[in-house]
């Protein structure tokens, strides 16, 4: 048994296209291009992380291990449930489905769910190949339309220090664009990333970060959405989305004024729960590969979860867009070993950016 799977092994933001083939002691994962073992995963060490009830591909991992293996085959993952019992988690037994289900409702559900496929795994390949210029070119409109209204900080040297690190990490994962961190004055305690590296960080997150680490958890975080392109490819998505509406109540409105609205901006912006895994592996990996300290993502979820107990994220289950905060601490929990990420005069000019 063999078919083609995704493979990220923690260290690094490449994806490597893998075939696997499993064992009775093992599931080897070998590259598809001149069949290198990439990885050798003992049965009783794999595990699923998530569900199919709630997100489509969930990632099966080695435990104590940063890789992960996404398989994309619906078949190859029922075997695989099949033949681990600890991987039955890859499927859910199928509903029952009402008698009285129209024939034309079913061919419409159909339609609309294969049209939602391709968009999702179009964007998920051809957003990265669009040119550069009009990634940054689109970058820097959303940039101007989401913060028209907010003030930006010119802080010189503490701009200076956390657009040095953005792109250090970015040049660890060989992402071949500079990189542009913007901090915005105020609220809420949060960072986004947009198309042609551009970060947006509010200097809330800066204030009420307990250290240094926590904002270089956050910016390696935000460097992993870059680098995997996720931006874009939300924003590929966002278009599938609206033509899909077009195409079903036959409205023909303007596109790109759609697209260019706040509200449908953040709402193509926001990475769902396999995007924010994606960035979590790697914000970490490009941390430990500079040497620099790594316990800053765990350590600002947990500030995340001392302020608001209730995890929001678990408690709205598929409708998160999330994963749950007790999952990304486990999954990102680190030793505060290693080199701090800023100087005591950088995290000083950090923290006094907007004065």
């Amino acid at each position: 048994m063999a078919s083609h799977a995704r493979y990220y092994d923690g260290e690094s933001a490449l994806v490597h296209a893998v075939s696997v083939r499993p064992t009775a002691a093992e599931l080897v994962i070998f590259r598809l291009g001149d069949a290198g073992i990439v990885a050798r995963w003992p049965v009783g060490e794999l595990a699923v992380l998530g569900d199919t009830a709630h997100e489509a591909v969930p990632p099966v991992v080695r435990k104590g291990f940063e890789a992960r293996l996404l398989v994309d085959d619906p078949d190859l993952r029922r075997q695989l449930a099949a033949w681990v019992p600890q991987l039955a988690p890859l499927v859910t037994p199928p509903g029952s489905v009402g008698r009285r289900v129209a024939a034309f409702g079913a061919t419409l559900v159909a339609l609309v769910g294969l049209f939602w496929l391709a968009v999702d795994y179009g964007s998920e390949y051809a957003a990265p190949l669009l040119p550069y210029s009009l990634q940054a070119k689109l970058g820097a409109s959303v940039f101007d339309e989401l913060t028209a209204d907010k003030d930006e900080c010119h802080g010189k040297a503490g701009l200076a220090a956390i657009n040095d690190l953005a792109n250090r990490l970015a040049h660890a994962a060989d992402y071949p664009h500079e990189i542009t961190v913007h901090v915005i004055e105020g609220g809420p305690v949060n960072a986004y990333t947009l198309p042609g590296g551009i970060l947006v960080v509010y200097s809330d997150l800066i204030d009420q970060a307990k250290d240094s680490s926590q904002v270089a958890g956050v910016v390696a975080h935000e460097i992993g959405h870059t680098v995997h392109y996720h931006p874009m490819k939300g924003l590929a998505r966002q278009y599938g989305v609206d033509l899909m509406v077009k195409l079903v109540s036959g409205g023909y409105s303007d596109l790109l004024n759609t697209l260019t609205s706040g509200g449908n901006l953040l709402l193509a912006l926001r990475n769902g729960r396999a995007f924010e895994r994606e960035a979590d592996a790697t914000g970490v990996a490009l941390l430990e590969k500079l040497d620099l300290r790594a316990d800053g993502i765990a350590s600002f979820f947990e500030q995340m979860m001392e302020k608001e107990p209730k995890d929001m994220a678990a408690a709205a289950g598929v409708w998160s867009s999330h994963p749950p905060t007790a999952e990304r601490i486990a999954a990102t929990k680190r030793p505060a070993t290693g080199k701090p990420a800023f100087s005591d005069a950088e995290w000083k000019a950090l923290r006094n950016v907007c004065k």
